[in-house]
């Protein structure tokens, strides 16, 4: 079977035909950076590190783009609020989302543009609507996208023109039609002039939607493969980067991939209801391996709940995984475990073909608990042969890290790891020894004291053949 992913505008699965052979081009609405990226921002770009990952792993050369929103009106009005420079505003946020983003083992993106730094595009852009007869600019420094214009405005969400009601942008007077949007706004004397641009229009800062076009054809071209996002952009903005682009003459994006909502304790999250969670407040609080085993758990379309009892039995999970990999790992030795090459890797064929069936992430899951309980299960045999268990092991650890779940890779430096892990780790290993001196001494009350202080500090220890080893036991965060 062939990847089929799922297009949000054709609302079908479909075999994906990538626009250059061998590769595949990407472009996903990152963040604005108006304040700390919650739940529903890291879902989102989960999403997209699954989908960069299989493209990846499938033999594809992936050219991923995310861009940055830097300024818009509500960076401009928080920013006054708290006395900060817009830009020293956006950079703060900017700064938290790259860091959340690398806590939680997402890859990087293969470039990722800010709209400041893409101001010519974006006149060349508006020039080129202007042209076409698709956009207008009002003498007052603003420039419009003319709606009726385009016969096809609509076609994203599937909306007649004359069953919209206003985008819920204030009327402007030189707007021709109040369902036409901005391409360009002009400057306003009580924001900084340094938050606006001359353009042949006027002084003035970008709209949200003309940004997103401009940079997408600047780095990937006229026409690219996906264009991903969260559900909630698909109107207006989607719907308004496809009409400008369209409108330009260009292709724009093939298909289009958007990723559901996150609800919490059943409901929809909100800082009106109290339950809004920031992914900080998340990372904090549980492993970042588990966060993703959480956000991972519904498939990527549909919305996925988030509360205490799904976050335990994610750290639960993802302790199993850590410990059959542990145990396989004594089995061939440390050398042989970090020589390991996942690319290479065989992969089942009932992961291969979940993740072909438009990224079925909780069906592929399936296949990697059932190798995982085949492995332990061959590591439970007294005869077990090493080069079995390597395998099966490689087989293990090459599904998990499609998933960004090697557990190796989040101890041995890779991604989301940290110097943390190994200086606990020297402490923890102290310990054991100690322990270990301990029962060779028959000591067992001084071995039983240990190992029940390590117990409390939230450290398990499991024996075995090849020693004592130990995990971080899941927590009860019940009352978080």
């Amino acid at each position: 079977m062939s990847l089929h992913l799922y297009d949000t505008a054709a609302r079908t699965l479909a075999p994906f035909t990538p626009v250059q052979e061998g590769a595949a081009s990407i472009y996903a609405c990152g963040p604005t950076t108006q304040g700390a990226p919650h739940l529903g921002h890291l879902r989102t770009f989960l999403a997209v590190d699954i989908l960069v990952r299989w493209l990846t792993r499938s033999g594809l050369d992936v050219t991923y783009v995310r861009n940055v929103t830097d300024i818009d009106d509500k960076i401009l009005d928080l920013a006054a609020k708290n006395g900060a420079q817009w830009w020293a505003w956006s950079y703060r946020f900017e700064t938290e989302f790259h860091e959340i983003l690398a806590d939680a083992g997402c890859l990087v993106p293969s470039i990722e543009p800010r709209a400041t730094g893409h101001v010519p595009e974006m006149i060349a852009l508006m020039e080129r609507l202007i042209e076409r007869g698709h956009a207008y600019a009002d003498g007052r420094g603003s420039v419009y996208f003319a709606v009726q214009s385009l016969p096809e405005y609509g076609a994203l969400t599937r909306q007649a023109l004359e069953d919209m009601q206003d985008t819920g942008e204030e009327p402007e007077p030189g707007k021709r039609d109040p369902r036409d949007f901005a391409l360009w706004k002009a400057a306003k004397p009580s924001e900084p002039q340094s938050a606006s641009w001359d353009t042949p229009f006027g002084r003035g800062r970008p709209g949200w939607h003309l940004e997103c076009s401009a940079m997408a054809h600047r780095y990937l071209g006229e026409t690219f493969d996906i264009h991903a996002g969260g559900l909630d952009l698909r109107f207006p903005h989607h719907e308004n980067e496809q009409a400008q682009s369209r409108a330009a003459g260009y292709g724009f994006a093939r298909s289009w991939m958007h990723v559901g909502m996150v609800t919490v304790d059943g409901l929809k999250m909100g800082k009106s209801l109290h339950n809004f969670v920031t992914a900080d407040d998340v990372l904090s609080a549980h492993p970042a391996p588990a966060v993703r085993l959480a956000l991972l758990g519904a498939h990527y379309r549909a919305s996925i709940e988030y509360n205490a009892a799904i976050m335990r039995e994610a750290e639960v999970v993802w302790e199993r995984f850590t410990a059959t990999v542990q145990r396989a790992g004594a089995v061939i030795g440390e050398e042989a475990l970090l020589a390991q090459d996942l690319r290479t890797a065989a992969l089942p064929t009932a992961f291969v073909e979940a993740m072909h069936d438009d990224l079925a992430v909780p069906t592929a899951m399936a296949a990697v608990h059932r190798a995982q309980a085949d492995l332990n299960t061959a590591l439970a045999r007294s005869d077990a042969d090493p080069s079995a268990i390597a395998e099966s092991l490689a087989s293990l650890r090459a599904m998990l890290d499609v998933l960004g779940l090697d557990p190796v890779s989040w101890t041995e430096g890779g991604s989301g790891a940290s110097g943390e892990h190994e200086a606990l780790d020297a402490l923890v290993r102290s310990q054991l020894e100690a322990r270990a001196s301990a029962r060779e001494d028959k000591d067992w009350a001084r071995a039983d004291e240990i190992r029940d202080a390590l117990a409390a500090a939230g450290i398990r220890v499991e024996d075995g053949t090849g020693g004592a080893r130990w995990s971080l036991a899941p927590q009860d965060k019940e009352n978080d």
